[in-house]
């Protein structure tokens, strides 16, 4: 071990303390919850591939993918309705986005399971 130095003393930071989160009033606030698809993704791939796993970066990848799709998706049927004058964005315009997006069987696909999911959801009410 070399001798130490005058010019080679380090400094030492004290810890940092963590302060739980406090309102205005010294009660405890909870932490803004982060909404995520995380969960539904997961259950999506345990039902495909029951003994695979996934880390989180894929699944912020994945949770980013989902939400870029609906984002297109949306601003699709929006301009569907708008072309056609309509101030309601109906599973007709989202049915077409879909179809305008996604390539070939894939829309096919999406559309089945979008319209399998709309009539599940029209019969249980």
């Amino acid at each position: 071990m070399p001798p130490k130095t005058a010019g080679s003393k380090k400094t030492e930071k004290p810890a940092q303390v963590i302060k739980p989160l406090v309102d205005g009033k010294g009660k405890k606030r909870k932490a803004k919850r982060k909404e995520s698809y995380a969960v539904y993704i997961y259950k999506v791939l345990k039902q495909v591939h029951p003994d695979t796993g996934v880390s989180s970066k894929a699944m912020n990848i994945m949770n980013s993918f989902v939400n870029d799709i609906f984002e297109r998706i949306a601003s699709e049927a929006t301009r569907l309705a708008h072309y056609n004058q309509k101030s309601t964005i109906s599973s007709r315009e989202i049915q077409t986005a879909v179809r305008l997006l996604l390539p070939g069987e894939l829309a096919k696909h999406a559309v089945s399971e979008g319209t399998k999911a709309v009539t599940k959801y029209t019969s249980s009410r």
